[in-house]
């Protein structure tokens, strides 16, 4: 499995206001993590049962992390860069990522740990056809009385086939991958 990470704080990369909702109000964010019943309202966990499973489980008590957005698609169109791959398409999510902890969702050092400790343990997970990539980047966390600038980290994972099938095999393999990763590197403690 492919595996990268990225600090991407420039004025053009993507930031996160949360909580958030669309401007039509139509999707939002749901907090899990107090009601877990809710993941039933997101509609890519209905769909995919493995993103639910990996929204849970990130979204447990236990977890010191927390999400705040998804999304899963599939897609014909790869860039020059997934070539190696020797695949002609792939099955993509995205899941933003939180600190439950005030002091954490602040640190940039942490975020960066978080990302790079995730890099190196998926180094070693086994050679397939699939990638993930952790971009740590800017959130502005909207409490009511007390805003703070912060940080997130999307965590996109990639499986890759010559069928849709064979694609969404190879994703929901990585997305384990990635939801045990999570879980043994913020259990050592943040």
């Amino acid at each position: 499995m492919q595996v990268d990470y990225s600090i991407e704080l420039g004025a053009e990369d993507p930031a996160l206001e949360f909580p958030w909702a669309s401007d039509d109000g139509r999707v939002r964010y749901y907090d899990l993590k107090q009601h877990p019943d809710l993941v039933l309202n997101i509609e890519e966990a209905r769909e995919h049962s493995e993103l639910s499973e990996f929204l849970s489980r990130i979204n447990a008590a236990s977890s010191p992390l927390q999400t705040a957005k998804c999304d899963a698609w599939f897609t014909p169109d790869l860039s020059p860069e997934e070539e190696i791959f020797g695949a002609s398409c792939k099955f993509v999510c995205y899941v933003d990522l939180l600190f439950t902890v005030k002091d954490l969702q602040t640190s940039l050092e942490k975020h960066e740990d978080l990302a790079r400790d995730l890099y190196y343990l998926l180094q070693r997970a086994p050679e397939m056809a699939a990638g993930c990539e952790f971009a740590v980047r800017r959130c502005y966390y909207n409490q009511e009385q007390d805003p703070i600038e912060g940080f997130y980290i999307t965590a996109y994972v990639t499986g890759y086939g010559d069928s849709e099938e064979e694609a969404r095999q190879r994703w929901a393999i990585a997305l384990k991958l990635v939801k045990h990763a999570l879980v043994q590197v913020t259990r050592v403690g943040r």
